[in-house]
């Protein structure tokens, strides 16, 4: 059974040298990185309370434990919100909706979009809903209900590495992101059942899994090799939608002026007059 608290910590601590905390690095280290007993002496606790932390009996740690942990391994704020996840979960927030409802209003704001390739991302990286620039881009409805997932798209759809220029950057992207969703949601059996699937088929997914990075998708640049007009170099925002607190909406937007705003703007005049401008599947963000 996977001890993700332990291997999160494990993780974080092999990242720092001890020259970097005012450690002598000199002698034979079996291990990379911090020794369990060097964090516990710079984050003020005993060693014995620290190991009952890596094995997930950290429960009980108050704020300022955590918070002195946390120093020692410089963990930033989405790894702290983590790490706090992990040793005291929310039991009752783990449920798994069968099917997530994006409300009429959200989908009425998609459509008052036109000139912004959009859509809604919900757990799990499961894309929800769109508007018609962001199908055009992505090629959402191509897809099967079941297949409109980010995270499965980038790694079981060999297209993708196509799609994508920066696949190496999008897939570890998506790992932090389901790493994210997992330490708050560490019950929901359709997400365990997702990563299992992906680790049994994808190499580079395992990979990435256990290096136990985690990352929120606030904003950032995507390059998409359009099939139909060529490079998209976007930028993109991630906003959260108030009342949906599991859903995100995704714009992707471009420079006037910018080779990528000729081009979107070309995509958007097609879907206006109905020309068939929906891409290839390429799954969103």
């Amino acid at each position: 059974m996977e001890n993700t608290v332990g291997d999160f910590l494990r993780t974080r601590r092999a990242r720092i040298r001890p020259e970097e905390v005012g450690l002598p690095a000199h002698g034979r280290r079996r291990v990379q990185g911090l020794r369990r007993e060097e964090v516990a002496q710079l984050a003020g606790v005993s060693v014995d309370y620290y190991i009952r932390l890596e094995q997930g009996r950290g429960g009980s740690a108050s704020d300022a434990v955590l918070e002195a942990v946390a120093r020692v391994l410089r963990l930033d704020e989405i790894e702290t919100a983590h790490l706090r996840a992990l040793l005291r979960p929310s039991r009752p927030a783990t449920a798994s909706p069968g099917r997530q409802q994006v409300r009429e209003g959200t989908r009425l704001l998609l459509d008052l979009m036109p000139g912004v390739p959009a859509f809604v991302l919900g757990r799990r990286m499961d894309v929800l809903a769109w508007n018609a620039l962001g199908d055009a881009v992505s090629g959402f409805s191509a897809l099967p209900p079941e297949h409109r997932n980010v995270a499965r798209y980038v790694f079981l759809d060999p297209a993708a590495r196509e799609v994508y220029p920066q696949w190496a950057a999008v897939a570890a992207e998506a790992v932090a992101h389901l790493r994210l969703d997992a330490g708050r949601h560490p019950d929901d059996p359709r997400l365990a059942a997702l990563v299992g699937d992906l680790s049994v088929r994808s190499e580079e997914f395992r990979r990435l899994w256990a290096d136990h990075q985690v990352r929120a998708k606030t904003h950032g640049v995507k390059l998409i090799a359009h099939p139909l007009v060529g490079e998209l170099a976007f930028g993109y925002e991630t906003l959260a939608i108030n009342g949906s607190p599991e859903q995100q909406l995704v714009a992707y937007t471009a420079a006037a002026g910018s080779p990528t705003a000729q081009r979107l703007a070309l995509l958007a005049s097609w879907t206006a007059d109905g020309s068939p401008a929906t891409a290839p599947a390429v799954a969103g963000d």
